[in-house]
C-alpha cells in the first residue's frame, strides 16, 4: 500500500542531498510525500497504511491547512447570515473574532482601532498546521498557549468550542476524517469560572422604580419581574402580551444589528406569568404610548423602531444610580456608602432570585427563566434554593444524634442460653 525509496541529487552549487520518499495510493491516485530521514518516512508510512485501511485517509487534509479552512469556514458563515440560516451577524462576528484574534491570528486585524483592554495579544496561532497533522494534543498545546497568554477560562472555552464547529465544518465537508478538539476540555483552578450570582436587594431596586421617570418605570418593573433577556426584551410586541390570562409570551430577540429573529435556543420559546402590578403598569403605558398596536414594539425608540440598548442604559438606566447618591448626600452627607451600582442584565438574576424565594422548584425556575437545561439553572443559582425544610430536617437528624435523652431505656438482659440437657425429650 505504501512503499519507501530513497532519492539523491546534486544543487544547482554542486551540494549531494539525501531525501525519502513515501509513495502510496489513495482514491485510485498515486500520492507521495518527501521526508528528510528515513525515520520520519517511516512513521508516516505507518500512519498513512493506518488511516488507508481504516477509511480515515482525506485527500486534501494533507494539503489544506487550518488557516485555509478557516477562509473557507467563515465563507460558509457569511453565506448562511446572508440566507436567514440560523447564524446572525452577532454569531458571525463572534466566530470571526476567535478565529482572527486567536486561532489564526491576523496582526493587522487591529491596526486601524482603538486597542481593547479585553483583548489580549496572541500569535501563536495553529493557522499553519495541515488538517492531516492536526491531533488533540496540538488542540490541547493550543490550549495552554492560551491560558499562558492570559486568555481567561470562559474566553478560553468559546475559542474551543469555536474550534470544534470549524472542525466539524471541515468534517461534513468530507475534507478530514475526525474532529481533532472534539475531546480537548479546558479546565481551570476552582476559583475561576462561573461566579456566584447575587441580585440586586429589593429595597434598592425598588428604590430605582420610584426615581424612574413616569416612561422608563414600565421597562424597569417588566424587566425587573419577567427575567427577559435584553433581545427579548426589546423584541416584545403588545400581542405578546395575554391581559386575559396575565402572561406574556417570549418567542423573539433583536441583536445588536437590530435584526429580529427566534428565540436562541428552544427552551427560550416560553410563557412567563405576570403579577397583577405588572399587568396594571402595561396597562398604564399602552394607554401613554404613542404605538398601542398589537404589532407595535412595547418599548420602541421615538420612531416606534427598536431601541438602541447601549442608548437605553447610558441615558436613562445609569443616570439613576447618579440621582440615588444625590439623595443619600443630601440627607446623610458626602461621606455616606455609595449605591451599590449594577449593570441591565442584573434585572434578570433579580427576577429569577425573586422566583426561588417565592419557593417555585428549580424546573419552574428553569422554564421561566429560558434555560436550556437544569445545570444551567442549578450552576448559577443552586445556592438561592434554600429551605426551611431542610434545615428542620438537619436538626432532627443532629438532635437524634448528638442530644442527650433525659430517659435513656433500660437495657433488657439477654436470655440466658439453655443447654442441651434443658430441652425436654421427645416422647
Amino acid at each position: 500500500m505504501a512503499s519507501i525509496r530513497k532519492r539523491q541529487w546534486r544543487t544547482a552549487s554542486g551540494k549531494h542531498r539525501v531525501a525519502w520518499i513515501v509513495d502510496f495510493d489513495a482514491a485510485g491516485a498515486r500520492d507521495r510525500r518527501q521526508f528528510a530521514s528515513r525515520k520520519a518516512a517511516d512513521a508516516f508510512r505507518i500512519k498513512i497504511e493506518g488511516q488507508l485501511n481504516a477509511g480515515a485517509y482525506r485527500a486534501l487534509a494533507t494539503r489544506i491547512t487550518v488557516g485555509e479552512l478557516a477562509d473557507q469556514f467563515l465563507a460558509h458563515c457569511e453565506g448562511r447570515m446572508l440566507r436567514g440560516e440560523r447564524m446572525s451577524r452577532h454569531n458571525y462576528n463572534v466566530y470571526e473574532g476567535h478565529i482572527r484574534n486567536y486561532i489564526c491570528p491576523d496582526p493587522d486585524r487591529h491596526a486601524d482601532r482603538t486597542p481593547s483592554s479585553r483583548l489580549r495579544p496572541f500569535a501563536r496561532g495553529i493557522e499553519a498546521i495541515r488538517l492531516a497533522d492536526l491531533t488533540p494534543s496540538q488542540v490541547g498545546d493550543f490550549r495552554d498557549r492560551l491560558r499562558e497568554a492570559g486568555v481567561s477560562l470562559p474566553t478560553t472555552r468559546k475559542i474551543l468550542a469555536t474550534l470544534k464547529v470549524m472542525l466539524g465544518y471541515a468534517v461534513s465537508r468530507d475534507l478530514v476524517a475526525a474532529n481533532a478538539g472534539l475531546k480537548v476540555t479546558v479546565i481551570g483552578r476552582r476559583d475561576e469560572g462561573s461566579v456566584k450570582i447575587i441580585p440586586p436587594s429589593k429595597a434598592l431596586m425598588r428604590r430605582l422604580i420610584e426615581a424612574a421617570s413616569e416612561s422608563f418605570r414600565s421597562h424597569l418593573i417588566v424587566a425587573s419581574a419577567t427575567g427577559l433577556r435584553a433581545g427579548e426584551f426589546h423584541a416584545l410586541r403588545w400581542r405578546h402580551i395575554d391581559f386575559g390570562q396575565g402572561e406574556v409570551t417570549v418567542e423573539t430577540r433583536v441583536d445588536a444589528y437590530r435584526a429580529e429573529d427566534v428565540t436562541k435556543t428552544a427552551a427560550g420559546m416560553r410563557r412567563i406569568p405576570l403579577g397583577a402590578p405588572v399587568l396594571a403598569a402595561l396597562e398604564g403605558w399602552r394607554r401613554r404610548t404613542p404605538f398601542p398596536k398589537a404589532d407595535d414594539l412595547i418599548f420602541p425608540s421615538k420612531r416606534g423602531t427598536y431601541a438602541g440598548h447601549d442608548n437605553m442604559v447610558k441615558r436613562q438606566f445609569k443616570p439613576l444610580f447618579d440621582k440615588l447618591e444625590v439623595e443619600d448626600q443630601s440627607r446623610f452627607g458626602r461621606d455616606v456608602e455609595p449605591i451599590e451600582r449594577f449593570n441591565w442584565h442584573a434585572l434578570r438574576h433579580f427576577a429569577i432570585s425573586c422566583w426561588i424565594e417565592a419557593g417555585l422548584d428549580p424546573k419552574t425556575v428553569q422554564t421561566f427563566a429560558g434555560h436550556s437545561s437544569l445545570q444551567v439553572t442549578m450552576d448559577r443559582y443552586g445556592h438561592l434554593f434554600r429551605s426551611e425544610g431542610h434545615r428542620k430536617a438537619m436538626d432532627a437528624i443532629a438532635g437524634a444524634m448528638f442530644s442527650p435523652d433525659p430517659d435513656p431505656p433500660r437495657s433488657t438482659p439477654l436470655p440466658k442460653k439453655r443447654s442441651r440437657n434443658q430441652f425436654p425429650e421427645p416422647t
